[in-house]
């Protein structure tokens, strides 16, 4: 317990206060039966209030246990109490699951932010509250601790509040509080907090979270997600520069990001400066750490996840997770086909939030299979029964351990060889036949076998030269391989040397399978062409190479020397960057020869940000969008 706390806590508050307390089994029996009962949230829940009324089952026919997510035991959620208990969750967590799949108990769909209108509106009226509160300061004001989120409303909201009052419930700072006379019975505790020890990340859990992380932006507010990929994002957040937090929970491993240096807040357009979060849940290193401490701010769900105060944080970033995507982009989070595994969450109000916010970016993130391998989390359909709680046409990014889809905006052909791209390999084929067969891809794609080889369609444009030459643009095809090889014998020394920087006589035959056969999401070539009597020839081609690490492409080109300095390399240069921002892509990276300017002429003129640094007889340059 910290220092400060102890001089704010009012040592006196038991005899202030006298006339409210309780002991644990006397404050229950002011609950009686066919009553609804709200219970505190997370590592929050009033765990000796919580055994009293389990303890009072006989008593109490008819009862609706009403509650978010809770992580102690959960005594009521007995099948043996089922006539006395009725339990109704906002987010199946795992000491409920199994009641609720047997359909012995009622799980509510619905968003967090609309949950305190529910208690608000009468809609859902509650008759009692069951807490956990920090002792009374000297103005009589209790801290609901590590969980605000819909506790607040519940008090405001039910009839009779009865709080544990513990010590060990560390005083957090925001819109925190309650006045001790709002509660009608204070119940004195001094057991520890429940404690949530997150299981460390596997290697496919930080791969992920190293994809998500190279997403995030500097100066960019971040909204972590309940589950373990967003918490092992993270760890590949420490080298990032002013980040600030706006999320609807957090774990232990916050405390390390802090302490990077990566979080300061200071360019949030809201609660500058503050780490802003309606619960939390972890260990007593956390507590400690959280408690009196006035950089974090709690504050009630109907702030934190409102989608409008999201918004207008200047690229915030949410990132949350599923149990599956359909090749379409419908994400369900909340079951497995019929059976209801977790629930909705913030996930659409964070995620439609980032989706409106300057610069914002909105992730679902998954591991790619299930049940060791033997499933695919990217699938062609959802299973049967299986909800959708971000729909089609909400979803932005959908990352795995594989890279990153970006599909808003994208046609159904588009995200379909999207997601098959960052799918498990083995699953990819099946994926495809299935695409094919649904017309989600054209028929003759179904000879491919999985691979993703040909280029969406809107990659293709055409580009009218000053000298009134129309030049077609478009993604490379497997049948260029020939093409390629034809471009490659027709350069001259110097155009080879510029481009390879080396002079290789010849190009490998696995080179120029490279070349063709490519994913045209993360690895882009586009072709200009010229069409001839037998068909096309290529006479450039502009490639970029996504580091997923990093989120920075690489990019390169080679002109036909026929058809230099007419301004083909620039517009090349231009296409490609549309269609980096399209995926995504945070800029681009290239090495140029210092004999090369025509090539570094190009870069000059394309009006991106640009930065060099020049070595030997080569110089690096940087490309931001």
């Amino acid at each position: 317990m910290s220092a400060d706390k102890k001089m704010t806590i009012d040592a006196d508050w038991k005899e202030k206060y006298a006339s409210s307390i309780t002991t644990v089994e006397t404050a229950v029996t002011q609950i009686r039966p066919g009553q609804r009962v709200f219970v505190g949230t997370g590592c929050g829940q009033p765990q000796e209030l919580v055994k009293a009324l389990a303890a009072r089952a006989n008593d109490l026919s008819d009862t609706e246990i009403v509650h978010l997510l809770t992580i102690g035991e959960a005594p009521y959620a007995d099948k043996e109490l089922a006539d006395s208990f009725r339990t109704n969750t906002f987010f199946v967590a795992e000491n409920v699951r199994d009641i609720i799949q047997e359909g012995l108990a009622d799980y509510t769909p619905i968003s967090l932010s609309d949950i305190p209108g529910l208690f608000s509106s009468g809609q859902h009226p509650l008759d009692a509250a069951l807490i956990q509160v920090s002792p009374p300061d000297e103005r009589g004001m209790c801290s609901l601790g590590i969980s605000v989120d819909i506790v607040k409303s519940a008090t405001e909201n039910a009839r009779t509040v009865i709080a544990e009052v513990n010590p060990n419930m560390p005083r957090t700072h925001g819109d925190s509080f309650i006045h001790v006379h709002d509660i009608d019975c204070l119940v004195p505790t001094d057991t520890p907090i429940l404690e949530m020890t997150p299981p460390e990340p596997d290697e496919t859990t930080r791969q992920i979270g190293e994809y998500v992380a190279a997403l995030v932006d500097d100066g960019a507010t971040v909204e972590f997600g309940i589950g373990q990929i967003p918490q092992a994002v993270m760890e590949f957040l420490a080298s990032k520069k002013d980040l600030g937090i706006h999320t609807e929970m957090f774990t232990d491993s916050i405390i390390d990001l802090i302490e990077s240096g990566a979080v300061t807040g200071v360019r949030k357009s809201m609660d500058r400066g503050k780490v802003v979060a309606s619960f939390a849940m972890g260990t007593r290193r956390l507590y400690d750490y959280i408690d009196n401490n006035p950089l974090f701010s709690f504050h009630p769900t109907e702030h934190v996840n409102n989608p409008f105060v999201i918004s207008q944080q200047t690229k915030q970033v949410a990132i949350n997770v599923a149990l599956e995507v359909d090749l379409t982009g419908q994400v369900c989070a909340d079951s497995l086909g019929t059976k209801f595994y977790s629930g909705i969450g913030g996930q659409v109000d964070f995620n439609r939030g980032a989706a409106h916010s300057q610069g914002g970016k909105a992730i679902i993130a998954l591991p790619s299979t299930a049940r060791d391998g033997e499933v695919s989390r990217i699938v062609s359909s959802l299973d049967e029964g299986a909800g959708v709680v971000t729909t089609r046409g909400d979803v932005h990014y959908v990352v795995t351990e594989y890279g990153v889809a970006y599909l808003h905006g994208k046609s159904i052909q588009e995200r379909t060889m999207a997601l098959i791209a960052i799918a498990h390999p083995k699953f990819r084929p099946q994926l495809v036949k299935d695409a094919v067969a649904a017309k989600y891809l054209r028929p003759d794609m179904a000879s491919i076998e999985g691979k993703v080889v040909i280029g969406p369609s809107k990659f293709r444009t055409t580009h009218l030269l000053e000298n009134g030459t129309q030049i077609n643009f478009r993604p490379i095809h497997p049948t260029d391989e020939t093409a390629m090889r034809d471009l490659f014998h027709a350069l001259s020394k110097e155009t080879i040397y510029y481009r390879f920087m080396s002079r290789p006589k010849y190009i490998p035959h696995k080179e120029i399978q490279d070349f063709v056969f490519i994913d045209h999401r993360t690895d882009v070539a586009i072709v200009a062409t010229m069409p001839e009597a037998h068909g096309e020839d290529i006479i450039a081609i502009g490639r970029f190479y996504l580091d997923k690490k990093t989120n920075m492409a690489e990019v390169a080109f080679v002109v036909h020397d026929d058809w230099q300095n007419h301004g083909i390399g620039l517009f090349l240069l231009q296409h490609l960057t549309n269609i980096a921002r399209r995926n995504g892509v945070r800029g681009f990276t290239a090495e140029v020869l210092r004999a090369n300017r025509a090539m570094q002429r190009v870069f000059q003129k394309s009006n991106l940000n640009i930065s060099s640094k020049p070595a030997d007889d080569v110089i690096s340059y940087t490309l931001l969008f």
